[in-house]
């Protein structure tokens, strides 16, 4: 009988440990670290949102995995009114934050050995993660000439991109969406950012008409509400799109009681019914990014794409990554080195501007000393 492996041999070290020695570094620096490693919120929850969640508390059944109704309606109405997408409230589905349908949603449709996912070459490492979860060959391809005849069982797409900030255009989504139903191919497009576009062409959905031609037909569309409305701590996020994949999802999730706790759905609710606080937080890392970008590029570092999300894609032509973080570091910044995202991503480092107003000038401080 064959010995089996453990799950975790399937996947990669946890790329994060080894920031472990720099964090020790920077957290040396007299005025304490300034940690732009990971792009965590840090700023309030607003008050509505928090008031959602405690008059929703007492919830002594189970949730419903499908949501309320009245949070697929939500759900809906932002993804028209801020999107212009269109879905009815019956093709959408709370998830507990994005990661867990990132990492799980090869295994959700069935994916197994035998079976491919496709990511960017660049990208959120959960992407190959998930694959490897299900037992999948993760191929990373930019070009789907890269793929040859090849029939993916699922082609994740990321724009606004984590880490780069890249925006895909129209013309791009459309021939994604082409290729993929020429070859009964599932796309998956993680649109967590979707909202944070800064500079040159808006962003769009996988599902906007101009996108999809009106049909969502094999198109899933993954959100969060982490970054926009500061509920990283809530684990708040959804999917939404072709309507029986949907339905696939929601029955497995039922047998494996993958559900949003009930004030959680409240608070999400309200966060999606309210878009003053989004712009307010918007307008925070503007700012941030602003200050940033400035004081980077001035030390000597070169900002690439960086058009929307939360990061910026920098790189100097004296050091590779490493060198730029161990070096940041010395001055108490702690940032992301690219080679985390991909080999491609070597020479860079990806640095999130979602640290206070106070570590954020105090950051600019010190690059602007180098």
């Amino acid at each position: 009988m064959a010995e089996r492996r453990p799950v975790a041999d399937r996947l990669p070290v946890f790329p994060w440990d080894r920031l472990a020695p720099y964090k020790e570094t920077a957290a040396g620096h007299p005025d304490g670290i300034v940690d732009l490693s990971v792009g965590t919120p840090v700023d309030p929850v607003p008050d509505g949102l928090r008031a959602a969640l405690a008059e929703a508390a007492d919830a002594p059944g189970y949730p419903q995995t499908y949501g309320t109704r009245a949070l697929r309606e939500s759900v809906s109405g932002w993804l028209e009114r801020r999107h212009r997408v269109r879905v009815d409230p019956d093709a959408t589905l709370p998830t507990i934050g994005s990661k867990e349908l990132v990492a799980w949603l090869p295994t959700l449709l069935g994916l197994g050995p035998g079976d491919t996912v496709v990511f960017p070459e660049l990208a959120y490492p959960t992407y190959d993660v998930g694959a490897r979860l299900a037992g999948a060959t993760p191929v990373a391809a930019d070009g789907l000439a890269q793929l040859g005849p090849a029939r993916p069982g699922l082609l994740w797409i990321n724009s606004p991109a984590n880490p780069t900030g890249r925006v895909l255009g129209v013309e791009h989504l459309r021939k994604v969406v082409a290729w993929a139903r020429e070859r009964g191919v599932v796309v998956a497009s993680d649109e967590c950012y979707l909202d944070l576009g800064w500079e040159g062409e808006r962003p769009l959905s996988i599902l906007h008409p101009d996108v999809c031609g009106g049909s969502h037909e094999g198109l899933l569309a993954v959100h969060s509400l982490s970054k926009r409305s500061n509920l990283a701590g809530y684990r708040a996020g959804f999917v939404a799109g072709d309507a029986d994949l949907v339905q696939r999802l929601l029955a497995a999730r039922k047998h494996a009681g993958m559900m949003v706790p009930a004030p959680v759905q409240a608070a999400m609710r309200a966060a999606l019914d309210d878009d003053a606080h989004a712009a307010e937080q918007k307008r925070r890392y503007a700012a941030r990014r602003t200050l940033l970008r400035d004081a980077l590029e001035g030390a000597g570092w070169r900002i690439t794409h960086s058009e929307a999300g939360l990061y910026l894609w920098a790189s100097h032509p004296e050091y590779d990554g490493w060198g730029s973080v161990r070096l940041l570091a010395e001055q108490g910044i702690l940032v992301a080195p690219g080679e985390f995202y991909g080999p491609s991503g070597a020479r860079h480092v990806r640095v999130a501007f979602t640290a206070t107003d106070e570590r954020v000038a105090a950051a600019a401080k010190r690059l602007a000393q180098l």
